[in-house]
C-alpha cells in the first residue's frame, strides 16, 4: 500500500499533466464614434438606394405626388392636377417651355454651365436652373434655398439625365409644374385658363402658359399683364428659333 506522501505526489503529477481550461476573452467594446459612423453610412446608403429606385421607377411610371403638392393641398383644401402622356401634349407647349426656361435643354447634361457662369457674374441665380434641375427638385425634394436641398438636387440631376430621356424629363416637368395657385400640370392649366386640353393648345396659349413660369402665383395666362404679354412674344420667337436651329430635336 503506497505511503500517503507517495499518493499526494501521484495526484500532484496527474493534476499538473492536465491543461487548464482556456478562459473566454471579454468581447471588445465598440467605440461610440465607430458605431455612429456605421449607422451614418447605413443611413446614407439607404437614402441613395431609395432615390435611385425612385428615379428608375419614375422613368416609366408617373409620380403620384410630391412634397410641395401635398403642402399646397393641405393649405388650399385641394389642388387641380391631371397627368397626361407626352402624346397628349401639343408640341408647341414643349418648345414654349424650353424657350422660356432652358433654351439649351437639348445641349447640356443637366447643368447649363454658360448660364451658371452668367448668373455668377451678374450676382443672380435666376436663369441658371435647368429644367432637369427643376424636375429633381419638384419631383423628389422640397422647396427652399437650403444648402442641403441644393446639394441633393445637384446629385440627383445627373442621375435623372443618365436614366431618363430628354423627352421624359420634359414630359414630367410639364406635368408637375405649377401654372397657377393650386393648378399643377399642363393639362389642368390648359383647362383652367383656356377651357381646352393640353393637346389642343395653340402657339399663343402655350406661350402664355410658359410665360407665367416661374411665378405662377403672381402672373396670369388668361389675364396677362404687359410683362406677360411681352414675355409671351419673346417665347413665341424663341420657340420658333430652337425649332429651326435644332435645339428642340431631342424631344420633338
Amino acid at each position: 500500500m503506497p505511503a500517503p506522501a507517495a499518493r499526494r505526489r501521484s495526484r500532484a503529477s496527474s493534476s499538473s499533466g492536465r491543461k487548464a481550461a482556456p478562459q473566454k476573452a471579454a468581447p471588445a467594446r465598440r467605440s461610440p464614434l465607430k458605431s455612429l459612423r456605421r449607422w451614418l453610412l447605413r443611413g446614407v446608403t439607404g437614402v441613395i438606394g431609395f432615390f435611385l429606385l425612385a428615379v428608375l421607377l419614375f422613368s416609366c411610371v408617373p409620380p403620384v405626388t410630391n412634397i410641395y403638392q401635398i403642402q399646397e393641398s393641405w393649405r388650399l383644401g385641394g389642388i387641380e392636377r391631371d397627368w397626361v402622356s407626352w402624346e397628349e401634349i401639343a408640341p408647341v407647349m414643349g418648345r414654349a417651355a424650353v424657350a422660356a426656361e432652358d433654351a439649351n435643354f437639348c445641349n447640356h447634361w443637366g447643368f447649363d454651365m454658360t448660364e451658371i457662369r452668367r448668373a455668377i457674374n451678374s450676382g443672380s441665380n435666376r436663369g441658371a436652373s435647368t429644367i432637369s434641375q427643376q424636375v429633381a427638385k419638384n419631383v423628389f425634394l422640397w422647396q427652399g434655398r437650403s444648402w442641403l436641398r441644393k446639394a441633393m438636387e445637384a446629385s440627383l440631376t445627373p442621375v435623372i439625365e443618365l436614366l431618363w430621356s430628354k423627352q421624359r424629363i420634359l414630359e414630367v416637368y410639364l406635368n408637375v409644374a405649377e401654372f397657377d395657385e393650386g393648378v399643377f400640370g399642363v393639362e389642368a392649366a390648359a383647362r383652367h385658363y383656356f377651357g381646352v386640353s393640353a393637346r389642343e393648345l395653340t402657339e399663343l396659349q402655350a406661350a402664355r402658359l410658359a410665360a407665367v413660369l416661374p411665378d405662377p402665383k403672381g402672373r396670369s395666362a388668361s389675364k396677362p399683364s404687359d410683362f406677360v404679354r411681352k414675355r409671351t412674344r419673346a417665347i413665341i420667337s424663341g420657340a420658333a428659333t430652337i425649332k429651326a436651329d435644332g435645339r428642340a430635336a431631342c424631344f420633338n
